[in-house]
């Protein structure tokens, strides 16, 4: 479990975000939505340890960020996993060997141990036959299961993602949504999720964080998100006929 405490961060004497407050819940799906601007990144970047808040506070798990030593900190980075926008594979690294490379940095693994786990998760991604392919090998999908097969491949108990369906198509984005979920659950991994897919909301928004303009507006899951009457939220979730179909006719029965 993440919990987040009255965080404020500001650039420039710009306030980015003013005093969020929420709770990001194990084994859940944890989606952070809202407009261009309205702090999701910030936040995401602040979670990571990348941006430092002015004041409040992020738990890990009972443990304060900033109130941890330097190796403390060093120690719970090795217990994130982090599948970024554009997968961040290394070109010049094989499937097999962008996985490991976690492994490789962070734990002490014999070559055996190494490929075991390596093997492991690029099963589990559906990708038992890739390992010596080259990103530019690989479909956009294909890659970006390498990256959560990277993400995972160390076991972490926090798994961030930024962006993780873009630029793919909607049925490959649903594949990548239902993975990170069944990832999510079976091993008990605290998941945040940056996004701006709205299918992602519908499908496994497990818990709902909207933020505007460096506040949270609204928080919920994927049921409750068709029923809110904030206007705010409907403005921005249902700005499609499609999805503003959807919810009328949740309404309805």
């Amino acid at each position: 479990m993440i919990e987040i405490k009255n965080i404020e961060k500001s650039f420039n004497g710009n306030k980015i975000l003013k005093g969020i407050s929420t709770v990001f819940e194990t084994g859940k799906t944890n989606l952070i939505i809202g407009q261009s601007g309205s702090g999701k990144t910030v936040l995401l970047k602040s979670l990571l340890g990348i941006h430092t808040p002015e004041s409040g506070q992020i738990c890990f798990d009972g443990r304060v960020y900033s109130e941890l030593e330097d190796d403390e900190k060093r120690e719970l980075r090795t217990e994130i996993g982090m599948v970024f926008q554009g997968s961040a594979l290394f070109d010049s690294m094989t499937v097999a060997e962008n996985v490991a490379f976690p492994l490789k940095m962070f734990t002490k693994d014999n070559r055996a141990a190494v490929k075991e786990r390596v093997d492991f998760v690029l099963e589990r991604v559906a990708l038992k036959d890739a390992h010596d392919k080259l990103p530019s090998e690989i479909s956009g999908g294909m890659q970006k299961r390498v990256a959560i097969a990277r993400a995972i491949v160390n076991r972490p108990k926090y798994l961030f993602c930024d962006e993780p369906n873009s630029g793919l198509d909607p049925n490959t984005a649903t594949l990548i949504d239902n993975l990170i979920k069944e990832i999510t659950e079976e091993y008990g991994i605290t998941t945040v999720i940056n996004t701006h897919d709205m299918n992602s909301v519908m499908e496994i928004g497990d818990n709902i964080l909207f933020l505007k303009n460096g506040i949270k507006a609204w928080q919920g899951n994927k049921d409750e998100i068709f029923k809110t009457d904030n206007e705010d939220v409907v403005a921005f979730v249902y700005s499609s006929n499609l999805f503003r179909k959807v919810r009328e006719a949740y309404l309805r029965e």
